[in-house]
């Protein structure tokens, strides 16, 4: 998997990316990450990609130009033969891209569609993907019109730019690479696999201020573990996220045990 990253503060992504889990994934060659600063294709001698907005109002916006190069860029450092012509002109005609698929990229915007583990999935089975981060009141249009193939959302929130979210989702989808995480079973048995929470985890020593961990977790007998964990995991989830718990498949198992929490 090969991430690059189009932004304005580099030293941010690249800090909190050769850190932990994603450190020791790129130190392998399991995943790797190129940081593009858009600043190094401003057009001016100030090295500014900014501009106040057209029809007025607070803030700055993004210009068109050192994006647009910088995502050009970005494309042809995956595929060097390949240079795009952006989303509205005839691939056909004009895009030498035509014979290659277009590599996704991503604008990190809250008029995105929600981040969720399924887009993570969706997104692990690309081999190469572009992050573009935006800043002040966020990027000319035009721009996005050319290069964006996909708007991504954290949540419904503002952030100052698109650094952190680029960086949540890379973590996520790098967690799906095989080999990136220890135990391969440690990504297909966490919060929002089947669309329920994780269960609750326990460690030495087995009793902390009167609290003792659960005697099942203690016995050895892992059916047993598998069904406590199971069960736990529905009750956080009806609990914490009723909105989950509509979607959550129930075999009949699960149906008595649920039953037997109501009476």
């Amino acid at each position: 998997m090969h991430f690059v990253v189009l932004t304005l503060f580099k030293e941010m992504v690249e800090t909190i990316m050769n850190t932990s889990i994603m450190g020791r994934a790129l130190e392998k060659g399991l995943i790797s990450l190129d940081v593009i600063d858009i600043r190094d294709y401003a057009e001016n001698k100030h090295n500014r990609v900014d501009d106040y907005p057209y029809g007025g109002g607070a803030g700055m916006v993004m210009q068109a130009g050192p994006v647009y190069k910088a995502c050009e860029v970005a494309r042809k450092l995956i595929d060097p033969d390949c240079v795009s012509s952006g989303n509205n002109v005839n691939a056909s005609e004009t895009d030498n891209c035509a014979e290659h698929k277009r590599t996704r990229l991503i604008y990190l915007s809250p008029i995105g569609r929600p981040f969720t583990q399924e887009v993570a999935k969706e997104l692990s089975k690309e081999e190469n993907l572009i992050f573009l981060c935006g800043h002040y009141e966020g990027i000319d249009e035009r721009a996005l019109e050319l290069e964006a193939d996909d708007y991504i959302s954290l949540g419904d929130f503002v952030l100052t730019g698109g650094e952190l979210p680029a960086i949540c989702i890379m973590d996520a989808v790098a967690r799906l690479v095989p080999g990136v995480l220890s135990n391969d079973e440690s990504a297909s048995d966490e919060s929002f696999e089947g669309n329920t929470l994780e269960y609750p985890q326990y460690t030495r020593p087995e009793e902390f201020m009167g609290m003792r961990v659960p005697d099942v977790l203690l016995s050895g007998h892992h059916a047993n573990i598998r069904q406590w964990r199971r069960e736990q995991s529905l009750i956080r989830t009806r609990d914490r996220r009723p909105d989950l718990f509509e979607k959550v498949e129930l075999d009949k198992k699960d149906k008595k045990f649920l039953q037997g929490l109501e009476k």
